[in-house]
């Protein structure tokens, strides 16, 4: 299979009266991790939930190794999911189930499946993410939030998938911790050859985890480029988000 990963041509949403996303164009290449960065309610997570079939697109395209998801039957979605990893803002743990069920929740979907071989599998992914098979019978909340940010991460790698999305990865954690997630996240996506696309604000993070970062404002990518430019892009919408500076053209 050649060409992106993911394609999105002249994506648009709107709710009511407010256009979200106005026309968003992004590739994202095999094996290549990319950041989308901006402001709050400048679109991020719709142009997420978009991609995972989530939420219908108004108008444009989004192609997952080439198959077009808008419009797609509930059944192709399903396919084009299967491919999917992601690790959600706050790690969205099921505290009612120990970590060993959480890591291998994609793959049972909550169903008690070989729990032997399972609980096998949770531990081999909990040690790729620094954790160790004591936590197995623990629940979420007897632990860390660093600990279950690493939960969260096993959960996502742990089907194995061709694509995983990031949701604001290190919310909630100190620039340690945070530093911790980031340099994980790295060695498992090139580890894996796993395509990730990242959404943040924080641009530490996209600096670390990200070859390439996009900037979506105003509904559009109003810039892209490798990651070692953001602090010298030249834009000035980005120079202003990357630097904090209340005056520029951002409102």
């Amino acid at each position: 299979m050649t060409g992106p990963k993911i394609k999105l041509c002249e994506v648009r949403k709107a709710f009511g009266e407010k256009r979200v996303l106005d026309g968003v164009n992004l590739s994202i290449e095999p094996g290549e991790s990319v950041a989308i960065i901006g402001g709050s309610g400048t679109g991020k997570s719709v142009t997420l939930k978009c991609i995972l079939g989530l939420m219908r697109p108004d108008s444009g395209s989004i192609e997952v190794d080439g198959q077009e998801i808008v419009g797609a039957r509930p059944r192709e979605i399903e396919k084009v999911r299967a491919k999917f990893g992601m690790l959600f803002q706050g790690g969205a743990l099921f505290d009612s189930l120990p970590v060993w069920r959480n890591v291998t929740f994609g793959l049972t979907q909550g169903k008690r499946r070989e729990p032997q071989r399972m609980r096998r599998l949770a531990a081999a992914t909990l040690e790729r993410v620094g954790l160790g098979a004591d936590i197995l019978d623990l629940r979420p909340n007897e632990l860390s939030g660093g600990m279950q940010k690493r939960v969260a991460l096993a959960r996502a790698i742990a089907p194995r998938p061709e694509i995983i999305f990031f949701d604001e990865p290190t919310t909630g954690l100190d620039p340690i911790r945070s530093d911790v997630i980031n340099d994980l996240i790295v060695s498992l996506t090139q580890d894996l050859g796993i395509t990730a696309l990242t959404i943040t604000h924080d641009m530490v993070s996209a600096r670390k985890i990200a070859n390439r970062v996009a900037m979506l404002y105003n509904g559009r990518i109003v810039w892209h480029g490798p990651r070692d430019r953001l602090y010298d892009s030249g834009n000035p919408y980005v120079d202003q988000f990357v630097n904090g500076r209340a005056e520029g053209p951002i409102r």
